[in-house]
């Protein structure tokens, strides 16, 4: 009689809490070795390749292809043994039967990802509901088996315990609703809501209407999104300042170094040198605000973001330790992340983790915006388009190359005048790219 693993969807990165299923990489009946990718799945943030901690035969599928699944909810069963170990990897193995794999113990993997282990600590015993592909042998006597676990203990992410932690709450004292007990942030909402007694009222009904129009779900990236700028306005009492500037020797400096040859310097890439050297200046704009113990955490670099259309919506990658890059790596980093971002194979880690953006919207041919905070950051630059203008020079009016640069700040880390200072210092270096010099 072979064992039977179950193997769950593991947290894929900071704050993730679901997955969709893009494409299986296995059928029921193959052969899969330890660390081999099973299933490759679309998170709000990445496509990734899920890894397999066990060797042996897949004997069920959880989930079609488009299906959204949570973090620890079932994806395939193994059945390992001495059989499966043996196997060639990635053979099909549709007549495997329970007495080649009788005698057999698990074999697993030591890198495994957050939220799933591999160790035999604790057996219990789990019911299994096995989706398995048409026409395909199954395992017998998977129906109750016995599976070795890590424990009890609930897959918990990142957003959930920092929103617990923000509220005061004791994850501890709260019983998850989603699979073998995992705590979702709907279950800590709802223990907010019952701490503070706030009555909940019933939705008002909507509108009748003469024609349905069309539904689309807010899901994966799309859904992340609309999450995080809700929050972001929810939470963030923002405010928005914003100059018009003279770029013209600004993009005269991008001309001469990129005549001097190597790589092309991107103007993005000299923004960003100007945003670190003013967030030098003005550190508490590279910050975030712990409201559960009342306090401004001012952080001690700077891990830039920068918003990047793609075919999948608007992403935000991260260039890290950006203050400790000159333009030539910057504009390198710039380029490396935007053609992972287009390519869709940004990883969890690329896209979290900021402390400050910059956003082109200038890109999308549009001179102004009021930018939405990328929450937890305390503050977003936002550039518009760079064109020839009527400007006062030296005392004469002339045609130059000006833009619009908005900054939209949280007002509980600082007031007006050091989110002026700070944006007066980036349309200074813009006019004058010189000013950096002082900052080299």
């Amino acid at each position: 009689m072979p064992q039977v693993l179950e193997f769950k969807l593991p947290d894929l990165g900071e704050g993730l809490t679901e997955a969709e299923i893009v494409r299986w990489l296995v059928e029921v009946g193959d052969v899969v070795a330890v660390d081999q990718p099973v299933v490759e799945v679309e998170t709000a943030k990445a496509m990734v390749e899920v890894p397999c901690p066990y060797g042996g035969v897949v004997t069920a599928r959880f989930g079609e292809e488009g299906t959204e699944l949570p973090v620890g909810s079932p994806l395939l069963t193994v059945a390992v043994g001495a059989a499966a170990r043996s196997a060639a990897p990635v053979s099909r193995a549709p007549s495997a039967s329970s007495a080649s794999l009788a005698s057999a113990e698990a074999e697993s993997s030591g890198n495994v990802l957050v939220g799933y282990g591999t160790g035999a600590a604790v057996a219990r015993r789990r019911r299994i509901r096995p989706v398995a592909a048409a026409g395909s042998a199954a395992v017998a006597d998977t129906a109750v088996v016995t599976v070795e676990t890590d424990g009890p203990v609930p897959v918990i992410s990142p957003l959930v315990r920092r929103l617990a932690r923000e509220n005061g709450l004791d994850l501890r004292a709260l019983k998850g609703s989603g699979p073998d007990g995992l705590i979702l942030r709907s279950d800590v909402e709802s223990a907010i809501r019952g701490a503070k007694e706030v009555p909940v009222q019933a939705p008002a009904p909507a509108p009748a209407v003469a024609a349905v129009g069309e539904r689309v779900p807010l899901r994966g990236m799309r859904g992340a999104v609309a999450d995080k700028l809700s929050r972001s306005r929810h939470e963030i009492p923002d405010a928005t300042c914003w100059v018009d500037a003279d770029a013209t020797e600004l993009m005269a400096a991008r001309t001469s170094m990129n005549q001097a040859g190597g790589a092309p310097i991107s103007v993005l890439a000299l923004l960003a040198r100007i945003c670190t050297a003013a967030l030098a200046r003005f550190p508490e704009l590279n910050s975030t605000v712990d409201m559960a113990s009342r306090e401004i955490v001012r952080l001690p670099g700077v891990n830039l973001g920068f918003a990047a259309q793609t075919e999948r919506g608007l992403v935000v990658p991260v260039v890290r330790d950006a203050h400790a890059r000159n333009v030539d790596e910057l504009s390198a980093e710039f380029a490396r992340l935007t053609e992972s971002a287009r390519a869709g194979s940004l990883t969890p880690a690329e896209l979290t983790g900021g402390t400050f953006t910059l956003n082109n919207y200038g890109v999308f041919g549009v001179d102004g915006s009021t930018p939405i905070i990328n929450h937890p950051e305390a503050a977003m630059l936002g550039v518009g388009r760079i064109v020839p203008k009527p400007w006062v020079h030296e005392g004469e009016l002339a045609v130059r190359k000006v833009v619009q640069l908005s900054l939209t700040f949280d007002h509980r880390v600082c007031d007006g005048g050091t989110a002026g200072g700070f944006l007066r210092y980036v349309a200074d270096c813009v006019e004058h790219p010189t000013l950096l010099l002082r900052t080299l």
